[in-house]
Formats: structure tokens, sequence, C-alpha cells
């Protein structure tokens, strides 16, 4: 029986970044590189194509870094005030 992939659908999932990267928020999965146990993801922000970088997708999973999605600054505080 073939292995479980790791973060299957990482691929074209959005994220929101909790600070500005390369001057955005808002990010796009376009690419997904495996090195030995680590999963990588590559990317690219939604308003500037040029601006992309690799990240370790165990990264995604925390919540004062990452939130899974494209957040409004509103719903940010929202959900921050949430978690308090």
């Amino acid at each position: 029986m073939p292995k479980k992939q790791k973060f299957p659908y990482l691929v074209g999932s959005k994220w929101t970044s909790q600070q500005k990267m390369f001057g955005w928020r808002h990010f796009q999965v376009v690419n997904r590189k495996n090195q030995g146990k680590w999963v990588f993801a590559e990317m690219v922000a939604a308003c500037d194509p040029e601006a992309r970088f690799w990240i370790n997708a165990n990264s995604l999973k925390d919540r004062s870094q990452w939130l899974a999605g494209w957040q409004s600054l509103q719903e940010m505080a929202e959900l921050e005030t949430a978690d308090v």
C-alpha cells in the first residue's frame, strides 16, 4: 500500500500572512517540493506574480503566522479577538 502523501491539497490552496511579506498578505501555493521528510510550498502573492518564495509547509499550520484562505484585515482582527 502506498504511503499517504503529506499535505495532499497544498497546491492551489490560498493563505493570508499575519505579517506583510514582500509587501503583500495574500498568497497562493503554486508548486510543492518534497525533500526527504520535508514538504515545501512555493507561495506567490495574489496581486504580484513576481513576489514568490518557498516555505516549509509545516509553518502554514502556525496560526500566528498564517491563516487558511484569504482573510480581510477585519476578519483577521475578529479571529484574533475570538482566540483570546
